[in-house]
Protein backbone atom coordinates (compact mmCIF):
# COMPACT_ATOMS: atom_id res chain seq x y z
CA UNK A 1 0.00 0.00 0.00
CA UNK A 2 1.20 3.43 -0.84
CA UNK A 3 1.25 6.34 2.08
CA UNK A 4 0.40 8.40 -1.57
CA UNK A 5 -2.89 6.18 -2.55
CA UNK A 6 -6.67 6.69 -1.52
CA UNK A 7 -5.94 3.39 -0.15
CA UNK A 8 -4.15 4.95 2.52
CA UNK A 9 -6.08 7.44 2.87
CA UNK A 10 -9.15 5.20 4.00
CA UNK A 11 -6.75 2.77 6.03
CA UNK A 12 -4.72 4.86 8.57
CA UNK A 13 -8.01 6.79 10.16
CA UNK A 14 -9.53 3.30 10.03
CA UNK A 15 -6.43 1.87 12.07
CA UNK A 16 -5.76 5.13 14.08
CA UNK A 17 -9.61 4.71 15.90
CA UNK A 18 -9.84 1.43 16.44
CA UNK A 19 -6.05 2.03 17.89
CA UNK A 20 -7.69 4.53 20.29
CA UNK A 21 -10.72 2.72 21.12
CA UNK A 22 -9.25 -0.24 22.52
CA UNK A 23 -8.74 0.41 26.72
CA UNK A 24 -4.87 1.57 27.45
CA UNK A 25 -4.32 -1.29 29.36
CA UNK A 26 -5.21 -3.85 26.65
CA UNK A 27 -1.58 -3.31 25.44
CA UNK A 28 -1.68 -7.00 23.42
CA UNK A 29 -5.12 -6.21 21.85
CA UNK A 30 -3.59 -3.04 20.54
CA UNK A 31 -0.36 -4.85 18.90
CA UNK A 32 -2.35 -7.36 17.91
CA UNK A 33 -3.70 -4.60 15.99
CA UNK A 34 -1.62 -3.39 14.88
CA UNK A 35 0.14 -6.75 13.59
CA UNK A 36 -3.36 -7.61 11.26
CA UNK A 37 -3.02 -3.65 10.17
CA UNK A 38 0.92 -4.43 9.61
CA UNK A 39 0.05 -7.68 7.24
CA UNK A 40 -2.79 -6.20 5.42
CA UNK A 41 -0.52 -3.18 4.54
CA UNK A 42 2.44 -5.37 3.35
CA UNK A 43 -0.32 -8.02 1.92
CA UNK A 44 -1.70 -5.15 -0.45
CA UNK A 45 0.77 -5.73 -2.96
CA UNK A 46 1.25 -9.13 -3.14
CA UNK A 47 -0.01 -12.03 -0.33
CA UNK A 48 2.60 -14.21 -1.00
CA UNK A 49 5.18 -12.33 0.71
CA UNK A 50 3.36 -12.39 4.17
CA UNK A 51 5.01 -15.85 4.04
CA UNK A 52 8.31 -14.49 3.80
CA UNK A 53 7.95 -12.05 6.33
CA UNK A 54 6.37 -14.18 8.92
CA UNK A 55 8.90 -16.91 8.35
CA UNK A 56 12.00 -14.55 9.25
CA UNK A 57 9.92 -13.16 12.01
CA UNK A 58 9.06 -16.70 13.93
CA UNK A 59 12.59 -17.49 12.65
CA UNK A 60 14.32 -15.01 15.18
CA UNK A 61 12.18 -14.89 17.77
CA UNK A 62 12.48 -18.52 18.62
CA UNK A 63 16.93 -18.34 17.19
CA UNK A 64 17.18 -15.67 20.06
CA UNK A 65 15.10 -17.08 22.90
CA UNK A 66 17.90 -20.18 22.45
CA UNK A 67 20.63 -17.61 22.64
CA UNK A 68 19.40 -16.52 25.60
CA UNK A 69 18.94 -19.61 27.52
CA UNK A 70 21.79 -21.01 26.77
CA UNK A 71 25.21 -20.83 28.31
CA UNK A 72 27.49 -22.96 25.45
CA UNK A 73 29.10 -20.29 23.47
CA UNK A 74 29.51 -22.95 20.27
CA UNK A 75 25.32 -23.25 20.45
CA UNK A 76 24.89 -19.65 20.76
CA UNK A 77 27.28 -18.97 17.72
CA UNK A 78 25.52 -21.82 15.95
CA UNK A 79 21.88 -20.35 16.65
CA UNK A 80 23.53 -16.85 15.73
CA UNK A 81 25.08 -17.55 12.21
CA UNK A 82 21.60 -19.83 11.28
CA UNK A 83 19.69 -16.48 11.94
CA UNK A 84 22.13 -14.87 9.49
CA UNK A 85 22.67 -17.66 6.68
CA UNK A 86 18.92 -17.74 6.32
CA UNK A 87 18.06 -13.72 6.84
CA UNK A 88 20.72 -13.41 4.44
CA UNK A 89 20.45 -15.80 1.88
CA UNK A 90 17.03 -15.47 1.31
CA UNK A 91 18.23 -11.47 0.51
CA UNK A 92 20.61 -12.67 -1.80
CA UNK A 93 18.06 -15.09 -3.28
CA UNK A 94 15.88 -12.49 -3.96
CA UNK A 95 17.57 -9.84 -4.82
CA UNK A 96 21.17 -10.88 -6.12
CA UNK A 97 20.59 -14.25 -7.85
CA UNK A 98 19.98 -13.35 -11.18
CA UNK A 99 22.81 -10.46 -10.71
CA UNK A 100 25.78 -13.08 -9.92
CA UNK A 101 24.25 -15.79 -12.38
CA UNK A 102 24.84 -12.71 -15.60
CA UNK A 103 28.00 -12.26 -14.21
CA UNK A 104 29.31 -16.00 -13.91
CA UNK A 105 27.41 -16.46 -18.04
CA UNK A 106 29.57 -13.52 -18.84
CA UNK A 107 32.88 -14.75 -17.45
CA UNK A 108 32.41 -17.86 -19.29
CA UNK A 109 30.72 -16.82 -22.54
CA UNK A 110 34.86 -14.46 -22.64
CA UNK A 111 36.51 -17.73 -22.48
CA UNK A 112 34.25 -19.04 -25.53
CA UNK A 113 32.03 -21.07 -23.26
CA UNK A 114 28.51 -20.09 -22.47
CA UNK A 115 26.53 -20.92 -20.52
CA UNK A 116 23.10 -20.68 -21.49
CA UNK A 117 21.79 -20.33 -17.80
CA UNK A 118 18.49 -18.44 -18.26
CA UNK A 119 17.35 -15.80 -15.50
CA UNK A 120 15.00 -16.92 -12.83
CA UNK A 121 11.48 -14.52 -12.85
CA UNK A 122 12.46 -13.16 -9.04
CA UNK A 123 9.97 -11.29 -7.86
CA UNK A 124 11.75 -8.97 -5.37
CA UNK A 125 9.84 -8.35 -1.95
CA UNK A 126 8.99 -5.32 -0.88
CA UNK A 127 11.25 -3.58 1.69
CA UNK A 128 13.09 -7.01 2.17
CA UNK A 129 16.22 -4.98 3.08
CA UNK A 130 14.96 -3.19 5.36
CA UNK A 131 12.89 -5.79 7.36
CA UNK A 132 15.84 -8.56 6.95
CA UNK A 133 18.42 -5.78 8.36
CA UNK A 134 16.14 -4.87 11.72
CA UNK A 135 15.81 -8.87 12.41
CA UNK A 136 19.08 -8.83 12.16
CA UNK A 137 20.06 -5.89 14.28
CA UNK A 138 17.71 -7.36 17.10
CA UNK A 139 19.49 -11.19 17.19
CA UNK A 140 22.83 -9.98 17.14
CA UNK A 141 22.09 -7.77 19.91
CA UNK A 142 20.68 -10.67 21.55
CA UNK A 143 23.71 -12.48 21.13
CA UNK A 144 25.89 -9.85 22.69
CA UNK A 145 23.90 -9.20 25.67
CA UNK A 146 22.88 -5.74 24.67
CA UNK A 147 19.07 -6.87 25.02
CA UNK A 148 16.71 -9.53 25.84
CA UNK A 149 15.26 -11.84 23.61
CA UNK A 150 11.50 -11.03 23.62
CA UNK A 151 9.40 -13.67 24.97
CA UNK A 152 5.93 -11.90 23.15
CA UNK A 153 5.30 -12.98 19.67
CA UNK A 154 2.54 -10.88 18.75
CA UNK A 155 4.63 -7.47 20.28
CA UNK A 156 7.67 -9.08 18.61
CA UNK A 157 5.93 -9.48 15.02
CA UNK A 158 4.37 -6.21 15.14
CA UNK A 159 7.78 -4.67 15.77
CA UNK A 160 9.06 -6.23 12.47
CA UNK A 161 6.11 -5.65 10.68
CA UNK A 162 5.36 -2.04 12.29
CA UNK A 163 3.72 -0.77 9.05
CA UNK A 164 4.75 2.72 8.82
CA UNK A 165 8.16 2.15 8.68
CA UNK A 166 8.15 -1.40 7.31
CA UNK A 167 8.72 -1.33 3.66
CA UNK A 168 11.56 1.43 3.87
CA UNK A 169 12.70 2.68 7.06
CA UNK A 170 13.95 3.90 9.02
CA UNK A 171 15.33 0.54 9.67
CA UNK A 172 14.69 0.99 13.42
CA UNK A 173 17.15 -1.15 16.34
CA UNK A 174 15.06 -3.34 18.82
CA UNK A 175 16.50 -1.04 21.80
CA UNK A 176 14.48 1.82 20.71
CA UNK A 177 11.17 0.18 18.97
CA UNK A 178 10.44 -3.36 20.71
CA UNK A 179 10.40 -1.76 24.26
CA UNK A 180 7.56 0.75 22.94
CA UNK A 181 5.12 -1.83 22.11
CA UNK A 182 5.45 -3.17 26.10
CA UNK A 183 4.29 0.39 27.08
CA UNK A 184 0.96 1.25 27.33
CA UNK A 185 0.13 4.64 25.12
CA UNK A 186 -1.47 7.02 26.10
CA UNK A 187 -3.07 9.67 23.33
CA UNK A 188 -1.65 12.72 23.09
CA UNK A 189 -2.94 15.33 21.32
CA UNK A 190 0.74 17.26 20.62
CA UNK A 191 2.41 14.36 19.58
CA UNK A 192 -0.92 13.54 17.06
CA UNK A 193 -0.47 17.23 15.62
CA UNK A 194 3.58 17.16 15.38
CA UNK A 195 2.75 13.53 13.33
CA UNK A 196 0.59 15.12 11.78
CA UNK A 197 2.48 18.11 10.82
CA UNK A 198 5.67 16.19 9.86
CA UNK A 199 3.40 14.24 7.43
CA UNK A 200 2.25 17.29 6.42
CA UNK A 201 5.68 17.61 5.29
CA UNK A 202 6.45 14.59 4.16
CA UNK A 203 3.78 14.62 1.62
CA UNK A 204 5.17 17.64 0.03
CA UNK A 205 8.31 16.28 -0.85
CA UNK A 206 7.22 13.40 -2.06
CA UNK A 207 4.41 15.14 -4.03
CA UNK A 208 5.52 18.64 -5.26
CA UNK A 209 9.36 18.02 -5.10
CA UNK A 210 10.23 14.61 -5.39
CA UNK A 211 7.68 13.79 -8.22
CA UNK A 212 7.72 16.68 -10.43
CA UNK A 213 11.90 16.55 -10.65
CA UNK A 214 11.13 12.62 -11.29
CA UNK A 215 9.44 13.99 -14.61
CA UNK A 216 12.40 16.41 -15.81
CA UNK A 217 14.81 13.69 -14.44
CA UNK A 218 14.00 10.87 -17.03
CA UNK A 219 13.34 13.10 -19.90
CA UNK A 220 16.89 14.03 -19.56
CA UNK A 221 18.21 10.78 -18.55
CA UNK A 222 16.25 9.35 -21.25
CA UNK A 223 17.39 11.79 -24.11
CA UNK A 224 21.18 12.59 -22.31
CA UNK A 225 23.09 11.41 -25.61
CA UNK A 226 21.59 14.70 -27.59
CA UNK A 227 21.30 17.00 -24.26
CA UNK A 228 23.82 20.03 -23.85
CA UNK A 229 25.57 19.76 -21.02
CA UNK A 230 23.81 22.43 -18.79
CA UNK A 231 20.67 20.54 -19.22
CA UNK A 232 22.82 17.14 -18.05
CA UNK A 233 23.66 19.03 -15.06
CA UNK A 234 20.33 20.19 -14.50
CA UNK A 235 19.13 16.84 -14.84
CA UNK A 236 21.57 15.61 -11.50
CA UNK A 237 20.74 18.38 -9.64
CA UNK A 238 16.47 17.98 -9.95
CA UNK A 239 17.65 13.93 -9.35
CA UNK A 240 19.77 14.79 -5.94
CA UNK A 241 16.50 16.55 -5.37
CA UNK A 242 14.59 14.03 -5.92
CA UNK A 243 16.10 10.97 -4.37
CA UNK A 244 16.08 13.18 -1.01
CA UNK A 245 12.25 14.17 -1.68
CA UNK A 246 10.98 11.12 -2.29
CA UNK A 247 13.28 8.73 0.59
CA UNK A 248 13.33 11.51 3.45
CA UNK A 249 9.39 12.37 2.59
CA UNK A 250 8.59 8.99 3.01
CA UNK A 251 11.09 8.47 6.18
CA UNK A 252 8.99 12.12 7.56
CA UNK A 253 5.56 10.18 6.65
CA UNK A 254 6.59 7.20 8.57
CA UNK A 255 7.71 8.55 11.59
CA UNK A 256 4.65 11.14 11.89
CA UNK A 257 2.50 8.34 11.12
CA UNK A 258 4.09 6.11 14.25
CA UNK A 259 3.61 9.47 16.27
CA UNK A 260 0.04 9.16 15.66
CA UNK A 261 -0.21 5.75 17.49
CA UNK A 262 2.19 6.97 20.23
CA UNK A 263 5.43 5.52 18.86
CA UNK A 264 8.88 7.52 18.71
CA UNK A 265 10.96 6.23 15.77
CA UNK A 266 14.56 7.40 14.88
CA UNK A 267 15.29 10.71 13.03
CA UNK A 268 16.23 9.54 9.20
CA UNK A 269 17.38 12.53 7.04
CA UNK A 270 19.00 15.82 9.21
CA UNK A 271 19.39 18.27 6.40
CA UNK A 272 21.98 16.23 4.38
CA UNK A 273 22.40 18.58 1.55
CA UNK A 274 23.48 21.60 3.99
CA UNK A 275 26.89 19.37 4.58
CA UNK A 276 30.10 21.21 4.70
CA UNK A 277 32.03 17.68 3.53
CA UNK A 278 31.42 14.21 2.97
CA UNK A 279 32.00 12.66 5.86
CA UNK A 280 29.18 14.86 7.44
CA UNK A 281 26.98 14.10 4.81
CA UNK A 282 26.81 10.87 5.45
CA UNK A 283 26.23 11.36 9.06
CA UNK A 284 22.79 13.21 7.95
CA UNK A 285 21.82 10.94 5.03
CA UNK A 286 19.83 7.50 5.70
CA UNK A 287 21.18 8.01 9.29
CA UNK A 288 19.46 4.47 10.20
CA UNK A 289 21.61 2.42 7.31
CA UNK A 290 24.51 4.53 7.81
CA UNK A 291 24.25 3.63 11.80
CA UNK A 292 23.61 0.14 10.98
CA UNK A 293 26.64 -0.93 8.83
CA UNK A 294 28.74 1.34 11.44
CA UNK A 295 27.32 -0.73 14.23
CA UNK A 296 27.38 -4.20 12.61
CA UNK A 297 30.30 -4.44 9.83
CA UNK A 298 32.69 -1.51 10.26
CA UNK A 299 33.29 -1.68 13.84
CA UNK A 300 33.62 -5.44 13.99
CA UNK A 301 35.91 -5.55 11.09
CA UNK A 302 38.35 -2.65 13.18
CA UNK A 303 36.86 0.65 12.70
CA UNK A 304 39.37 3.20 12.47
CA UNK A 305 41.51 1.22 14.41
CA UNK A 306 44.90 -0.17 13.01
CA UNK A 307 47.38 1.38 10.34
CA UNK A 308 46.38 3.30 7.50
CA UNK A 309 45.84 0.10 4.84
CA UNK A 310 43.62 -1.42 7.43
CA UNK A 311 41.75 2.05 7.45
CA UNK A 312 42.03 2.40 3.62
CA UNK A 313 40.69 -1.26 3.70
CA UNK A 314 37.70 -0.70 6.09
CA UNK A 315 36.38 2.32 4.35
CA UNK A 316 35.97 1.19 1.21
CA UNK A 317 34.49 -2.56 2.23
CA UNK A 318 31.66 -0.17 4.36
CA UNK A 319 31.01 1.55 1.10
CA UNK A 320 30.85 -1.03 -1.34
CA UNK A 321 29.12 -3.28 0.87
CA UNK A 322 26.82 -0.02 1.32
CA UNK A 323 25.99 0.45 -2.55
CA UNK A 324 25.91 -2.94 -2.97
CA UNK A 325 23.24 -2.82 -0.33
CA UNK A 326 21.30 -0.63 -2.56
CA UNK A 327 20.38 -2.94 -6.00
CA UNK A 328 22.27 -5.70 -8.03
CA UNK A 329 23.91 -3.30 -10.39
CA UNK A 330 27.72 -2.66 -11.03
CA UNK A 331 26.46 1.16 -10.84
CA UNK A 332 25.57 0.73 -7.01
CA UNK A 333 28.91 -0.42 -6.30
CA UNK A 334 30.69 2.54 -8.56
CA UNK A 335 28.46 5.00 -6.39
CA UNK A 336 29.43 3.20 -3.28
CA UNK A 337 32.99 3.68 -4.57
CA UNK A 338 33.18 6.73 -6.06
CA UNK A 339 32.20 7.77 -2.24
CA UNK A 340 34.82 6.14 -0.56
CA UNK A 341 37.17 7.71 -2.53
CA UNK A 342 35.62 10.95 -1.67
CA UNK A 343 35.88 10.09 2.22
CA UNK A 344 39.02 8.92 2.37
CA UNK A 345 41.17 12.25 2.45
CA UNK A 346 38.93 13.53 5.47
CA UNK A 347 39.44 9.79 7.32
CA UNK A 348 43.60 9.89 6.99
CA UNK A 349 43.62 13.36 7.56
CA UNK A 350 42.00 13.66 10.70
CA UNK A 351 38.98 15.92 9.39
CA UNK A 352 36.03 13.23 9.09
CA UNK A 353 34.51 14.84 12.31
CA UNK A 354 35.07 18.18 12.29
CA UNK A 355 31.33 19.63 11.22
CA UNK A 356 29.90 18.03 13.94
CA UNK A 357 27.27 20.92 14.91
CA UNK A 358 24.80 23.09 12.61
CA UNK A 359 26.35 24.86 9.61
CA UNK A 360 25.60 28.62 10.42
CA UNK A 361 24.86 28.12 14.00
CA UNK A 362 23.04 31.11 15.15
CA UNK A 363 22.81 33.30 12.00
CA UNK A 364 20.85 33.60 9.17
CA UNK A 365 23.04 32.82 6.51
CA UNK A 366 26.19 30.80 6.11
CA UNK A 367 29.78 32.77 6.00
CA UNK A 368 31.64 32.63 2.36
CA UNK A 369 33.29 29.56 3.51
CA UNK A 370 30.52 27.52 4.57
CA UNK A 371 28.63 28.42 1.45
CA UNK A 372 31.33 26.95 -0.76
CA UNK A 373 32.01 24.12 1.73
CA UNK A 374 28.32 23.12 1.01
CA UNK A 375 28.18 24.17 -2.46
CA UNK A 376 31.47 21.91 -2.77
CA UNK A 377 30.03 18.92 -1.20
CA UNK A 378 26.50 19.02 -2.69
CA UNK A 379 28.36 19.10 -6.20
CA UNK A 380 30.53 16.12 -5.77
CA UNK A 381 27.50 14.09 -3.98
CA UNK A 382 25.53 15.32 -7.23
CA UNK A 383 28.10 13.66 -9.83
CA UNK A 384 28.26 9.98 -8.06
CA UNK A 385 23.80 10.17 -7.75
CA UNK A 386 24.66 9.92 -12.05
CA UNK A 387 25.94 6.28 -11.43
CA UNK A 388 22.99 5.84 -8.94
CA UNK A 389 20.55 6.98 -11.23
CA UNK A 390 21.66 5.41 -14.73
CA UNK A 391 20.46 2.33 -16.10
CA UNK A 392 23.96 1.32 -16.40
CA UNK A 393 27.73 2.16 -16.55
CA UNK A 394 27.36 2.57 -20.04
CA UNK A 395 25.10 5.20 -19.63
CA UNK A 396 26.90 6.83 -16.66
CA UNK A 397 29.86 7.73 -18.07
CA UNK A 398 28.49 8.33 -21.07
CA UNK A 399 26.07 11.08 -18.99
CA UNK A 400 29.06 12.23 -17.12
CA UNK A 401 30.95 12.86 -20.35
CA UNK A 402 28.27 14.73 -21.83
CA UNK A 403 28.68 16.99 -18.07
CA UNK A 404 32.07 17.96 -19.35
CA UNK A 405 31.31 19.00 -23.11
CA UNK A 406 31.43 22.98 -24.13
CA UNK A 407 27.44 23.10 -24.28
CA UNK A 408 28.50 23.45 -20.44
CA UNK A 409 27.28 27.59 -20.70
CA UNK A 410 24.21 27.13 -22.94
CA UNK A 411 21.19 28.06 -20.87
CA UNK A 412 19.47 24.35 -19.97
CA UNK A 413 16.17 22.83 -21.00
CA UNK A 414 14.37 23.08 -18.13
CA UNK A 415 10.87 21.47 -18.78
CA UNK A 416 8.51 22.75 -15.86
CA UNK A 417 9.60 26.23 -15.18
CA UNK A 418 7.63 26.17 -12.56
CA UNK A 419 10.23 23.60 -11.24
CA UNK A 420 13.07 25.61 -10.47
CA UNK A 421 10.94 28.16 -8.33
CA UNK A 422 9.47 25.11 -6.68
CA UNK A 423 12.75 23.65 -5.54
CA UNK A 424 13.91 27.40 -4.55
CA UNK A 425 10.71 27.52 -1.80
CA UNK A 426 11.83 24.18 -0.39
CA UNK A 427 15.66 24.89 0.18
CA UNK A 428 14.37 28.06 2.03
CA UNK A 429 12.09 26.34 4.25
CA UNK A 430 14.69 23.19 4.72
CA UNK A 431 16.96 26.42 5.59
CA UNK A 432 14.54 27.91 7.65
CA UNK A 433 14.14 24.44 9.60
CA UNK A 434 17.77 23.34 9.43
CA UNK A 435 18.12 23.14 13.46
CA UNK A 436 15.01 20.96 13.52
CA UNK A 437 14.03 17.27 13.35
CA UNK A 438 12.34 18.94 10.11
CA UNK A 439 11.59 21.72 7.76
CA UNK A 440 8.23 22.77 9.28
CA UNK A 441 8.64 21.62 12.92
CA UNK A 442 8.94 24.84 14.28
CA UNK A 443 7.97 27.27 11.76
CA UNK A 444 5.34 29.36 12.74
CA UNK A 445 5.01 28.15 16.55
CA UNK A 446 5.02 31.47 17.02
CA UNK A 447 2.83 33.35 14.74
CA UNK A 448 -0.90 33.94 14.93
CA UNK A 449 -3.46 31.30 14.58
CA UNK A 450 -4.71 31.76 11.50
CA UNK A 451 -1.55 33.14 10.01
CA UNK A 452 0.13 29.71 11.14
CA UNK A 453 -3.05 27.77 9.79
CA UNK A 454 -2.72 30.20 6.54
CA UNK A 455 0.83 28.30 5.80
CA UNK A 456 -0.41 24.80 6.32
CA UNK A 457 -3.47 25.47 4.40
CA UNK A 458 -0.82 27.23 1.16
CA UNK A 459 1.38 23.93 1.59
CA UNK A 460 -1.63 22.06 1.22
CA UNK A 461 -2.79 24.02 -1.63
CA UNK A 462 0.69 23.59 -3.36
CA UNK A 463 0.16 19.75 -3.46
CA UNK A 464 -3.01 19.64 -4.48
CA UNK A 465 -2.02 21.86 -7.62
CA UNK A 466 1.49 20.33 -8.18
CA UNK A 467 0.85 17.05 -7.27
CA UNK A 468 1.02 14.29 -10.66
CA UNK A 469 -2.61 12.47 -11.36
CA UNK A 470 -0.85 9.14 -11.09
CA UNK A 471 0.37 7.34 -7.84
CA UNK A 472 4.37 7.31 -8.30
CA UNK A 473 5.68 4.29 -6.07
CA UNK A 474 8.93 5.69 -3.75
CA UNK A 475 11.96 5.03 -5.07
CA UNK A 476 13.26 2.88 -2.18
CA UNK A 477 10.37 0.42 -2.71
CA UNK A 478 13.08 -1.29 -5.23
CA UNK A 479 15.83 -1.53 -2.32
Amino acid sequence: MLFNSLDFAVFLPLVFAIFWAIPRRRTDLRNGLLLVASYVFYGWWDMRFLLLIAFSTILDFYLSIGITNSTDERRRRLLLWTSLVVNLGLLGFFKYFNFFLDQVNGAFSLFGMPLGSERLNIILPVGISFYTFQTLSYTIDVYRGDLKASRNPVAFAAFVSFFPQLVAGPIERASNLLPQFATPRKFSRTDAVNGSRQMLWGFFKKLVIADNCAEQVDRIFASHESAGASTLVLGAVFFAFQIYGDFSGYSDIAIGTARLFGFELMQNFAFPYFSRDIAEFWRRWHISLSTWFRDYLYVPIGGSRGGTAMRVRNTFIIFLVSGFWHGANWTFVAWGALNALYFLPLLLAGRNRQNLGNPAEGRLLPSPREAAQMLGTFTITCVAWVFFRAQDMEQALDYLGGMASTSLMRQPDVGNNNLPLLVFFFVCLEWKGRTSEYAIERIGMGWPRPVRWGFYSMLIAMIGLFMRTEEAPFIYFQF
